[in-house]
């Protein structure tokens, strides 16, 4: 740790457990730190340690209780030096006698350095580096003191200016901030001046030099800070042409519409504009110390064709808040603070053609109070307005980003089928994951954790990590478009399935080790564009794969190895692969050597090193450009006869 307080958690039922806090001091002649005990207290020299405990987390937080400032002149209580702290803390978590757990912190803190004299209220005035250089002296490197071999430095006196007066740094580094430059007439740098150099110098003044970056009257480039704002007419009185697949959906004071959304990161970003015919379905963690509302139901909604419209919103309350509310701290009633907040918003964009007809908004608030986790809900769904009781038309028989991968299981009575990945929740046990449907175009990485004790007999390991795998693709086959008919098998391509790759490795009867387990399961989709339909590209799945990545398990040993259970994390990818809808045409060996000569491949153009003289320059009469190419090979040709080599014989 480098500052005064650090927070750690104890994972599990704290009731009974006693946390103690002990300075570790290591020995002379071994290097090692002292052996721990349980007898320990809550305080340990200037240090304390506080527990709050939780449901089946407790947050520990060490601190320092002495102050950091230098010390002045007379001074106690205070740091002699600037690395003010250097010693080692164990945190203890005993139950009687037992050790449970056990943090080992090396702090390191250094004293605050912030300035506390007297504040000078002469301000420094910076000159304009169009005329004047901001730095006079480059090498003036060190503030308060004399630079070696730095001339210009004002802080250094004459004695000390005589010790290395013939070794001064020299050009721009040196203090020349403002040196001659080559272009000008009165210049002598350059080593060898060209004869033409006279009619085309530079007459100009010192304080006019490039070195400034400026010349006289010279435009200045102002930082731009990122905006979400954007012009809605490119000219004026040029109506706004409506929307396309993809384009932001805009305010009625030119801003995106925006709601919270996942960012490739995996965080919430709570400024991501709205894509125009892009569903989305995300969750966002957050608590009552970092809420933030989001942007108001009552921002009117560019339709498209420059009207407006406003949101038509309903507000619910929250029945069941365990849905979204994870208690993460425990306190006392009188001690929580509670805020009415927005649980879930679930916005229905009504669309034709490349217009917004209506927005509905539905808001659902609850109760948030101090040490809960929330887990907020943010949807967006386009339909279509010749929709039939709120369903969207097959208009576009292909898929839209963002909408789920239809699946089927054609070997039972009903073939309604299902691929998900996981939804972790809490602490992400597999017991406790939820699932949720596969987005078209949008490649996931989800997993859980799967508690294995240490006598797990591995073929049934195997055994339950495929079950769980499995139990995520519900389906042999994937529809190859959005409005698939189960009666039709053409319709659907069957999934192509891996099984896992088993090496039959021995472990001779060792606990703990388990090679070859199923713990990552791999699905690729491959689609392609087929079309269009209104200018919406039509994607169309092709194949679907599903394969297993096998891992080597091995039971990892807590401290003290007293715990018998141990966390093996599955995982589920899916991963979208774009080919072309036609394969490309194999290219021939004449079109292989073809391509050599061609003057767009390549930067060599061959063809046309006589191109004056070719049919294709039309900048001039054939007979001239003939002509004047024949002069050009006489007189080439005359020199070369002329040259000494022929002549200096004779």
């Amino acid at each position: 740790m480098s500052g005064p307080t650090v927070n750690s958690f104890f994972l599990g039922n704290s009731s009974g457990v006693n946390f103690s806090i002990i300075l570790s001091r290591r020995d002379e002649e071994t290097g090692k730190l002292q052996l721990a005990n349980c007898s320990g207290s809550k305080r340990a020299g200037d240090w304390n340690l506080d527990v709050t405990p939780g449901m089946n987390t407790s947050k520990v937080t060490v601190s320092l209780t002495r102050t950091l400032e230098l010390c002045l002149p007379n001074a106690t209580e205070c740091c002699p030096s600037p690395l003010c702290v250097v010693e080692a803390l164990q945190v203890l978590a005993c139950r009687g006698s037992v050790m449970l757990a056990q943090l080992l912190i090396q702090a390191e803190i250094f004293a605050n350095s912030s300035f506390t004299g007297n504040v000078s209220e002469n301000a420094t005035i910076i000159p304009n580096q169009a005329f004047k250089p901001l730095g006079s002296c480059p090498c003036n490197l060190t503030a308060g003191a004399c630079d070696v071999r730095c001339c210009c430095d004002m802080e250094c006196t004459p004695d000390l200016q005589q010790l290395f007066s013939g070794s001064c740094f020299t050009g721009v580094f040196g203090g020349d901030v403002n040196p001659p430059f080559d272009q000008l007439c009165s210049s002598q740098s350059m080593e060898y001046t060209p004869e033409w150099f006279p009619f085309l110098c530079v007459q100009s003044s010192l304080d006019n030099t490039p070195f400034l970056g400026y010349f006289y009257h010279g435009s200045t480039s102002t930082p731009k800070d990122p905006s979400f704002k954007i012009p809605l007419q490119t000219s004026p009185g040029k109506p706004f042409a409506g929307y396309r697949e993809g384009d932001p959906i805009l305010t009625e004071e030119d801003e995106y519409f925006t709601v919270p959304q996942q960012s490739m990161a995996g965080q919430c970003v709570g400024n991501a504009p709205v894509a125009y015919l892009h569903n989305f379905d995300v969750r966002c963690l957050t608590n009552l110390e970092s809420y933030k509302e989001g942007l108001p139901h009552d921002v009117r909604i560019n339709t498209g064709t420059a009207d407006f419209i406003q949101q038509n919103v309903v507000y619910r309350t929250v029945t069941d808040r365990g849905k979204f509310i994870t208690e993460s701290e425990s306190l006392h009633a009188a001690e929580v603070l509670c805020q009415n907040v927005t649980f879930a918003e679930h916005y229905k964009f009504i669309w034709k053609d490349k217009n917004i007809e209506q927005v509905n908004v539905t808001v659902f608030l609850g109760s948030l109070c101090d040490g809960e986790t929330l887990t907020q809900r943010f949807t967006v769904e386009f339909l279509s307005l010749k929709g039939t009781n709120g369903e969207e038309p097959n208009e576009n028989p292909g898929y839209q980003a963002g909408k789920p991968v239809r699946a089927a299981n054609m070997n039972h009575s009903d073939p309604l089928g299902s691929l998900n990945i996981w939804q972790p929740a809490g602490r992400g046990l597999c017991a406790s994951a939820t699932n949720r449907p596969v987005l078209f175009g949008v490649d996931s990485y989800s997993g859980c954790i799967l508690e294995v004790d240490i006598n797990e007999d591995c073929s049934l390991l195997r055994g339950n990590v495929t079950e769980k795998l499995n139990a995520l693709i519900q389906a042999t086959h994937i529809g190859k478009r959005d409005n698939s008919s189960y009666s039709d098998l053409n319709d659907w391509v069957e999934i192509i399935r891996l099984d896992p790759f088993s090496s039959n490795v021995s472990t001779g009867g060792l606990k703990g080790i388990c090679p070859d387990i199923p713990a990552n399961l791999n699905i690729r989709i491959i689609f392609a564009k087929v079309g269009a339909v209104q200018g919406i590209p039509q994607q169309q799945i092709l194949a679907v794969q599903i394969s297993y990545s096998t891992v080597l398990w091995q039971f990892q040993c807590g401290l003290g190895c007293k715990n018998t259970l141990s966390f093996l994390p599955i995982t589920a990818s899916v991963q979208f692969i774009e080919v072309p809808a036609q394969p490309p045409v194999p290219v021939t060996r004449y079109h292989k050597i073809y391509a050599e000569f061609d003057c767009n491949q390549n930067d060599v153009c061959w063809p046309q090193l006589l191109y004056p003289l070719t049919r294709f320059y039309t900048g001039e009469p054939y007979s001239q450009c003939l002509a004047k190419g024949l002069l050009l090979a006489f007189l080439v040709l005359l020199a070369a006869i002329m040259s000494n080599p022929w002549f200096s014989k004779l």
